[in-house]
């Protein structure tokens, strides 16, 4: 049983981050909504727009309002693996003379990452997040070594700018637990954020949380008991996506070379209960479930050429598989 009163914190430290932010984020409420989402739930976050729109600007707000260590790293052509995790250096005892190797930690070893750009990086150096993504650890120097939680990695990219960038391999993209599409404002919005950012300057972002307060939150969202019907709604559509199944959607079929795999469930349903605490429910319903289904899935799906040649974005294919799979 969820504890209201932890609820109730929930609920208050979400209204108290949204307000916070909106010192220095106009409008995009659904793109916070889904960062704060897997934040609670402990999940990692790929933002995707075209240049200004503000994505660094908003992982750096979101750090900000809590009282937690923060990374940037820069992904360029020429960043390596150690670069990111850490190396070790050779230091001398100046009492002694004796020399040892001393393991100096990356920017990595942070509560927030911001991964800015990470597609202009080459695979190798990409992969260097896999185990930190994954397993919140770090095997740098012939040691393992443990990552400080919580661990949240928030990685941006450009849609539109694909010379000289590389493509993050699916194992990468499917540890993301949402893909998160960042669009031009509409125009009240963008009249706002003209007139904000180019007069006086705003408060900056005051902190809300702390380190245990996030990790307290994580917990009782992994406390929430979802029904069956919900869990296996989530199971349903994923195995909708898997083409040449017996539960293949027909549209998957048409345009899917590949479907999603067990982890994108997982996320849903870790999505839904934290969205239903959000909202101040006390478990997920199956509209918390397809409200999360782009987010989650449209990264993890691969499309074939079918799809390629008639244009048919990734959205509007999991808007039929939702059709497609009722309630």
């Amino acid at each position: 049983m969820t504890d209201p009163a932890r609820i109730d914190q929930l609920l208050a430290a979400n209204r108290d981050m949204r307000r916070e932010i909106a010192h220095r984020i106009v409008g995009q409420d659904q793109v916070i909504e889904e960062m704060l989402i897997a934040l609670f739930a402990g999940g990692h976050v790929l933002l995707e727009g075209v240049p200004g729109l503000a994505k660094t600007l908003l992982i750096s707000s979101l750090a900000r309002v809590m009282d937690l260590s923060f990374g940037r790293i820069q992904f360029t052509p020429d960043l390596m693996p150690a670069d990111i995790t850490g190396s070790e250096i050779l230091e001398e005892d100046q009492a002694s003379g004796r020399r040892e190797f001393r393991f100096v930690p990356g920017p990595v070893f942070a509560n927030v990452i911001l991964a800015d750009e990470i597609n202009r990086t080459p695979p190798k150096t990409q992969a260097a997040l896999l185990q930190a993504m994954q397993e919140k650890q770090v095997t740098a120097a012939g040691g393992t070594h443990d990552l400080e939680q919580p661990f949240f990695v928030l990685a941006t990219q450009n849609p539109i700018e694909q010379e000289g960038t590389y493509p993050l391999p699916e194992a990468q993209l499917d540890r993301f637990m949402f893909n998160v599409l960042i669009r031009y404002p509409d125009l009240e919005d963008e009249v706002r954020i003209v007139e904000s950012t180019t007069g006086v300057l705003g408060d900056e972002p005051s902190v809300v949380l702390g380190r245990d307060d996030v990790l307290a939150f994580q917990e009782v969202v992994r406390q929430v008991q979802p029904q069956e019907q919900v869990t296996r709604h989530a199971v349903d559509l994923v195995r909708a996506t898997r083409v040449g199944t017996a539960e293949a959607a027909a549209v998957a079929s048409e345009f899917l070379a590949w479907g999603a795999g067990p982890r994108a469930a997982q996320d849903l349903i870790r999505g839904a209960k934290t969205r239903a605490l959000l909202e101040g429910r006390e478990t997920p319903s199956l509209e918390d479930v397809r409200r999360l289904a782009a987010p989650v899935l449209r990264h993890r799906l691969v499309t074939n050429f079918h799809a390629e040649a008639e244009n048919v974005a990734k959205d509007t294919i999991i808007a039929r598989i939702l059709d497609e799979v009722t309630e």
